[in-house]
């Protein structure tokens, strides 16, 4: 019968965490990106979401994601449109 050895049973653990890392790593930059393209600048919500999710990585990020994201496109907000510019 053949025993494993540490190597190899700390061989997926750490495959499945340094993957996970790459993802939040990913998924915090797509965040930070779309908070700074996206998110109108209404006195200092830009500058706070920005700096929320820099010094927060991965949980800023998701709170941004699940809290103010959701806002601002069911308001219209896509790049450079103000809600509610050109209608009569």
């Amino acid at each position: 019968m053949e025993t494993l050895n540490a190597p190899s049973v700390l061989f997926l653990p750490v495959l499945f965490l340094g993957l996970l890392a790459i993802l939040a790593t990913v998924f915090w930059i797509w965040m930070l990106v779309d908070c700074a393209l996206h998110e109108p600048s209404e006195g200092n919500d830009k500058l706070v979401w920005v700096v929320i999710i820099l010094f927060t990585h991965a949980l800023g990020a998701i709170i941004y994601f699940l809290v103010r994201r959701p806002k601002r496109l069911g308001a219209g907000g896509r790049v450079g449109e103000v809600p509610g510019a050109g209608l009569p």
